[in-house]
């Protein structure tokens, strides 16, 4: 096939052997090979003719770009050569990069992780601004482009590179960095412990009187703790006052789960109530935190009593799932506290949530407290909580081998009228329970429902159940 046509070719390259349409030279060229120098004479012609064939002799920054996302872009051998034909567009004398080439550029160096090239392309920016700065203001895309990639050298933990770029940065923009582009750097030397350059830089964005925000402060209140600085930690929140910057959730959030971790509860529930009385509502998460954190210093009966507290109040998020704190409850067999817990809650409009019922309807049982059970599994299918079919049955059967045959057969009728379709399990359970019971018109009422439902799939079956009611009935005839 000739050049010509593999040129043509290539706008929608989906078919899997595409790649063998390349010419050789360009085929075997290396994902590292970008620049001029590296590549062979016969490959840079091949791409020159390539960008000849499909851009116009005066093409602009938006074919360029254009020619960049539909025809390189999703190439599997191209898509590696981009930062070559864009060095190439630049040395093109009617050609100029704008800021929306440049950002492409950065945003793809960045994502695919070739940050060596990087450096190189925002070297290339500071030497060759784009056009729209060309009067009194820089291009407002300028700290964007930059941002971007001030973030991918943070996360891949080059802070020289990350600085240079910062730097770089400062002296084309008009006036001072956003606060975010700081953050991105102060998160990054956070991230990878290097605490100390963390404030030191904090320190120079004060000085050039960037206004930290509240993501600077819970940054730097996370490193302080991570770092057994609590007192410090506290001292910066405090800080933040000074700075005309309010706490949020995140900040208190932070300093509770660090107080309980290290020991200090009444200083980290005192932080929980001071979010309330700064008029901050706690959150699923402060939930979350306080409860784990009571409970790893075995406090959970503390915890229990913060919850109710809490929820009398009315700061109690109805978001929160208490089911870890009724799970331990029960596993340390305090069922009874357990249930007060879930009482007091539901009383107050917190509801729980169909697995922390079915786990205090376990616990209950496990201890043989059924009437307790029974009220809660009441009370679920009353506002339509529909429990699994197992739980369901296992409260059955302790109902029906306590006599009780027809509260559980109530309990059946409650759950099918929410919808909680009995299965033939349920109905085996509830006809062997009043079989126990003597009560044999109950019992043939249910096989016959059982039939009608198709519960019973022979004559055998039918039988079964038949003889069995008659041999209860002979039993409970005995003097």
């Amino acid at each position: 096939m000739g050049f010509q046509k593999f040129l043509k070719s290539i706008p929608k390259p989906t078919a899997s052997d595409r790649t063998s349409l390349l010419p050789l030279a360009v085929r075997t060229i290396d994902s590292s090979m970008c620049t001029t120098n590296n590549l062979t004479p016969v490959a840079q012609n091949q791409l020159n003719q390539l960008m000849e064939t499909h851009l116009k002799p005066s093409f602009t920054a938006k074919d360029f770009l254009s020619f960049l996302k539909n025809r390189v872009h999703y190439h599997p051998i191209l898509t590696k050569l981009d930062f070559y034909l864009f060095n190439y567009a630049a040395s093109v004398d009617s050609f100029r990069h704008d800021h929306t080439t440049f950002e492409w550029m950065v945003r793809t160096l960045a994502t695919t992780h070739r940050l060596q090239f990087l450096t190189t392309l925002l070297q290339f920016i500071s030497s060759n601004p784009c056009p729209c700065a060309d009067g009194i203001f820089s291009c407002p895309k300028t700290e964007p482009i930059f941002r971007f990639a001030i973030n991918a050298y943070c996360k891949a933990g080059r802070f020289d590179d990350a600085l240079l770029a910062f730097d770089t940065m400062r002296r084309l923009i008009d006036g001072k960095p956003d606060v975010s582009v700081c953050n991105i750097i102060i998160h990054g030397f956070v991230k990878f412990k290097h605490f100390d350059r963390a404030l030191e830089f904090y320190h120079r964005m004060v000085g050039d009187r960037v206004k930290p925000d509240v993501i600077t402060f819970n940054t730097l209140i996370s490193g302080y703790c991570k770092n057994s600085q609590l007192g410090l930690a506290l001292q910066m929140f405090k800080e933040m006052k000074t700075h005309g910057c309010a706490p949020n959730v995140v900040s208190f959030n932070t300093l509770i789960k660090w107080f309980l971790l290290d020991g200090k509860i009444e200083e980290g529930i005192g932080m929980a109530f001071e979010m309330t009385e700064m008029g901050w509502e706690i959150s699923a998460v402060t939930c979350e935190i306080l409860v784990d954190g009571l409970c790893r210093k075995g406090m959970v009966l503390k915890a229990c009593d913060l919850l109710v507290d809490f929820s009398r109040k009315g700061v109690l998020p109805g978001t929160f799932d208490y089911f870890g704190l009724v799970e331990r409850l029960c596993g340390e067999g305090n069922v009874a506290r357990a249930m007060e817990l879930v009482h007091e809650l539901w009383r107050n409009g917190i509801s729980p949530s169909l697995i922390t019922c079915t786990t205090l309807i376990e616990g209950l049982r496990r201890t043989k407290k059924i009437d307790e059970a029974y009220e809660i599994m009441e009370k679920m299918l009353q506002e339509c909580m529909l429990p699994d079919s197992v739980t369901f049955n296992c409260l059955l059967s302790d109902m029906c081998e306590a006599g009780r045959a027809k509260e559980a057969n109530k309990m059946r009728l409650l759950g099918l009228n929410k919808g909680l379709d009995p299965d033939t399990v349920t109905y085996n359970i509830l006809v062997s329970g009043f079989k126990r019971e003597g009560k044999k018109k109950e019992s043939e009422a249910l096989v016959e429902e059982m039939l009608d439902l198709g519960f019973i799939p022979d004559i055998a079956t039918y039988n079964r159940l038949i003889n069995g009611q008659a041999k209860s009935k002979r039993l409970f005839s005995l003097p």
